[in-house]
């Protein structure tokens, strides 16, 4: 119950920027690209089909831009003060926290494991929380890690909590010993739960290795001839607070949880887990609230519920109208910088319309919402309205949308009327969550169509943001200093080749699915730049297709003498635009705390994955609407991290990961997968462009009139002449038998020539008038004697040099 005045601080408030001069760099930036389309529609009819595609490739841009400058025009986000919460908020409401896990080898029991004891952990009265695992892959490893867990928490809850630990994640918590100044009581119990700690982790360990450890118990009867895509629901209860009044040392409710799998049955991947979980708390606990983080995401910031709550219990318009509140995804390993700048920058943008769009973790949900409430079906003050009751509350209504359980049925119109939960024992419920997990019981009901997570899409997040928010709902978006949320990333390679084809897959789905932003312009609730924000996300795996093209043009363009580019004055346009993004672009990274290194990674990255990965998403979602294949979720690599002394990394013990950028980390890995093949054949394509351009070396009919005299005039004294093609000019280079400074000297020749030629030929294509070969011949003496000179006088200043200078080998064999 809340405590409602007027004069009190709020607990939430929403901070509105106003960036004047990334508006003004953002219109800037279009301007110029809309220049540049413009000068090439006024030349057209004067240049080749080079210019079409090169147009048509930087309208795809220019669009591009035109979005994201709309998304950033606003950005916004929440601040909550959740020490204000205890005064106004007697009665803090329940909140069901959920987990889902897919694959004991991609997602190690033991990541998973951490992840749930930091949420055990939190600062929240434990009778007020309940935490719910859901193991896809039926993994007796995984329930018997949450089972020991289970064990550990009643160890690990209470010392966080008499201690206010920062960190309550244990893995990252025991990197470092306790300071000196600590008193001995502290000391003492921080050995003993390290040493609990690594007990736990011994036994997860050996259970891996050794899966006797598996069968030593009845408990792990229901595990018995089970595989990961054929068994029935398991439902075990790891914990129950049994008449729990939210004392410190107490540990919430802890449920294990696995639907029945079948192989005839479509199963929705990891939205349809997503589902069972709503199903089954909402029979156990049924929490007006849930918490949705992946397995690898473990809770940094103890006061994360809190800070949610302060949202929610609002007393506002606004907070009567959010559907969900979402946290930024921070990681600890890595090298994340292009997914940081774009949540806080993009993210930021799109929290300024409408809301934040929901990310798939780190999400606290209303659950009345995720039963497909729209606000058309509450009264001002948040109540049901007799148009909702008439909809939802209706026995047949619930029956054909919720599906046939009649206990379910109830949760339903307990949770839609914001009834109070009187909880009745967790084992009292277990038949009935059972029946709830069934492959038939979705047959013919709304859930994964307006009900719960979203299906149809393997990115079942923005699938399902967009239904909410296409209801009328608004989101929040919350980025505190720490992170609330931490998590690893894929390993720089085909891992995270993996993971941006499943999220360009998912996305295309959803743009060809039912929750298009394209249709229903005129009949959904969801504004119009909250609109655009979703188009902009969805068409990501689109780009592949310009990208790669303009990736190709330059290749074109030096095979066939085309002009790719403004002549004269007007090339400042390209290099005013090029100039201008790659500021801009570092300017966010450095501002945010990465380094170059990591601003170059990132914009390197993003032209692989461009040009590469999401070329396959494409395929994928063409197949599907052709009825060829069907697209398949496929999990994501979770690794443990290697264990580092928090004192070489920094930060001191006790306190938050920061999860602050590492730009040392984040290599990134090529191998033979098929995903690198797009970007091999670029990378071909423009070297043959290269080696035809420089192929005046050798031959005499160049359309570029560069006789092979300019490279042939330094050898005029030699005995044999230098090879011919550029292929064993090079290698000549390398293995010529001249003394050292010969071989010097040929080296830097051949730079020069190269340098001097390519210039020439870019002249060439600008202007009327060439250059002879003479004239090119001259210019390479020069720059070769200015090179030479240099390097003789800081020889004169070393004493004992006796070999003949550089210029005096360059007359008397190169240049006479």
């Amino acid at each position: 119950m809340a405590v409602s005045s007027s004069s009190l601080p709020p607990l939430c408030e929403k901070i509105s920027h106003k960036r004047y001069v990334r508006r003004a760099v953002d219109l800037t930036i279009l301007g110029l690209l809309l220049s540049l389309l413009l000068y090439r529609i006024l030349h057209m009819s004067q240049n080749d089909n080079v210019w079409i595609v090169a147009f048509l490739c930087e309208s795809f841009f220019s669009f591009i831009w035109l979005l994201i400058t709309c998304i950033k025009w606003s950005p916004a986000e929440y601040k909550a003060y959740p020490d204000r919460l205890d005064e106004r908020v007697h009665d803090l409401p329940s909140v069901d926290m959920f987990v889902p896990t897919a694959d004991p080898v991609r997602e190690p029991p033991i990541l998973v494991v951490n992840t749930v004891l930091s949420l055990l952990a939190v600062n929240y009265p434990a009778n007020k929380i309940a935490c719910y695992v859901s193991d896809d892959g039926c993994s007796p490893l995984t329930y018997f890690s949450l089972k020991e867990a289970s064990k550990f928490a009643k160890i690990w809850v209470p010392f966080c909590k008499k201690y206010n630990v920062k960190v309550r994640a244990p893995f990252r918590y025991f990197l470092n010993p306790p300071d000196a100044s600590e008193d001995s009581e502290f000391s003492k119990d921080w050995e003993m739960t390290k040493r609990e700690y690594e007990k736990l982790c011994q036994k997860v360990e050996d259970a891996t290795v050794d899966s006797h450890w598996l069968g030593a118990d009845d408990d792990f009867e229901a595990f018995t001839n089970t595989k990961r895509t054929d068994h029935s629901t398991i439902v075990k209860v790891l914990w129950e607070n049994k008449g729990g009044v939210g004392d410190e040392k107490e540990v919430p409710h802890f449920v294990y949880i696995s639907r029945e799998k079948r192989p005839n049955y479509l199963h929705h991947y990891k939205a349809g887990a997503m589902n069972f979980l709503v199903r089954v708390s909402g029979l156990m606990t049924n929490a007006p609230y849930m918490l949705n983080v992946d397995c690898d995401m473990y809770a940094n910031d103890a006061d994360v519920v809190r800070q949610a709550m302060c949202v929610f219990l609002q007393k506002s318009t606004t907070s009567n109208h959010c559907a969900f509140v979402q946290y930024p995804q921070a990681f600890y390993d890595g090298n994340p910088g292009e997914l940081t700048v774009l949540q806080l920058y993009i993210g930021g943008g799109i929290a300024g319309i409408q809301g934040s769009i929901y990310a798939g973790s780190g999400c606290f949900l209303t659950r009345r919402v995720m039963y497909g409430l729209s606000l058309d079906d509450l009264e001002d003050d948040g109540s049901l309205s007799s148009v909702g009751t008439r909809k939802f509350v209706g026995e047949k209504s619930l029956e054909r949308e919720f599906g046939n359980s009649k206990e379910m049925a109830k949760s339903v119109v307990d949770a839609l009327q914001r009834k109070a939960n009187f909880q009745n024992s967790l084992t009292e419920s277990l038949e009935m969550a059972k029946e709830v997990g069934q492959c038939q019981y979705e047959h013919q009901t709304s859930w994964g169509k307006t009900i719960g997570w979203l299906y149809d899409s393997t990115s079942e997040d923005i699938n399902t943001s967009y239904g909410i928010h296409s209801r009328g709902w608004t989101s929040s978006f919350i980025s505190p200093d720490p992170p609330a949320f931490l998590g690893c990333i894929p390993p720089g390679g085909p891992d995270a080749m993996l993971q941006q084809r499943r999220w360009g897959t998912g996305m295309l789905e959803v743009l060809c699915n039912k929750q298009s932003p394209l249709i229903g312009m005129f009949h959904q609730k969801i504004r119009f730049r909250q609109r655009l924000a979703y188009l902009y996300l969805e068409i990501w795996a689109l780009r592949s297709i310009p990208e790669l093209f303009y990736c190709l043009l330059p290749a074109y363009c030096l095979l066939h003498d085309s002009t790719l580019f403004p002549k004269g004055p007007l090339l400042g346009i390209v290099v005013t635009l090029v100039g201008m993004h790659c500021l801009y672009t570092l300017w966010e990274f450095t501002s945010l705390g990465f380094s170059v290194t990591s601003w170059y990674g990132s914009q390197s990255f993003w032209r692989i994955k461009a040009t590469c990965c999401w070329l396959f998403s494409i395929l994928d979602v063409a197949l599907k609407l052709l009825g060829i294949s069907k697209t398949v979720f496929i999990v994501t690599k979770k690794t443990m991290p290697a264990t580092m002394s928090r004192s070489e990394s920094g930060s001191s013990q006790g306190e938050e990961d920061t999860g602050g950028p590492d730009s040392d980390s984040g290599k990134f890995e090529f191998d033979s997968s098929p995903y690198f093949m797009p970007g091999t054949f670029i990378m071909l394509v423009n070297l043959a462009g290269l080696a035809s351009f420089l192929e005046p070396f050798v031959d005499e009919g160049s359309a570029s009139q560069l006789r092979p005299s300019v490279w042939n005039s330094f050898f005029n004294t030699h005995d044999s002449p230098p090879p011919q093609t550029l292929d064993d000019v090079v290698s000549w280079v390398i293995t010529n038998s001249f003394s050292p400074r010969k071989k010097f000297i040929c080296s830097i020749l051949f730079q020069a020539v190269v340098y001097v030629l390519w210039r020439e030929r870019n002249a060439r294509l600008h202007s009327s008038n060439p250059k002879g070969s003479q004239a090119l011949v001259k210019e390479i003496q020069l720059l070769i004697r200015a090179k030479l000179a240099g390097l003789d006088r800081l020889n004169l200043s070393m004493p004992g040099t006796s070999e003949p200078s550089y210029l005096h080998t360059w007359f008397a064999f190169f240049q006479l």
